[in-house]
């Protein structure tokens, strides 16, 4: 299995049970080793009371993004630390994209930056998150035999 197979398969085990990313309205725009890029519409229940999409909203997508990035290797990992930094609102109807990208992975500890786009390219928000590989695996690599 190629490290891209694997992350396409790792994605596919954790979107079937992810409801909280479905439920908001994300989707998987490309998944490869250490990387994820997902998606999200901002619709009015995503708009807080300035009218722009509330700040949990872009932090949901990018925490989703990381957590698709750092579990591409079918090693379930969590997340052990997040930060991120709003530049600018999200509007009502922008296509916001997080682009998650693996800065470092040493051991089971794993250091991502995520950024979070509009249509335009503008930059939204940057996320920085810290994972901690745990026991388990996403799906089973042992091919079944006869």
């Amino acid at each position: 299995m190629t490290p891209e197979q694997r992350a396409e398969r790792s994605a596919e085990a954790m979107w079937a049970d992810d409801n909280a990313s479905k439920w908001a309205g994300m989707a998987i725009a490309r998944v490869g080793e250490g990387t994820a890029v997902l998606e999200l519409t901002v619709e009015g229940h995503h708009c807080n009371g300035h009218a722009i999409c509330h700040g949990g909203v872009i932090f949901m997508l990018a925490d989703s993004a990381f957590a698709f990035a750092c579990n591409s290797r079918n090693q379930v990992t969590v997340a052990q630390h997040n930060m991120i930094s709003f530049i600018a609102p999200g509007q009502k109807g922008d296509r916001l994209t997080a682009e998650a990208r693996e800065i470092s992975l040493t051991g089971r500890s794993g250091i991502y930056d995520v950024r979070v786009t509009n249509q335009d390219g503008t930059l939204i928000a940057e996320m920085r998150g810290m994972s901690r590989a745990i026991k388990g695996a996403l799906f089973d690599e042992e091919e079944k035999k006869p």
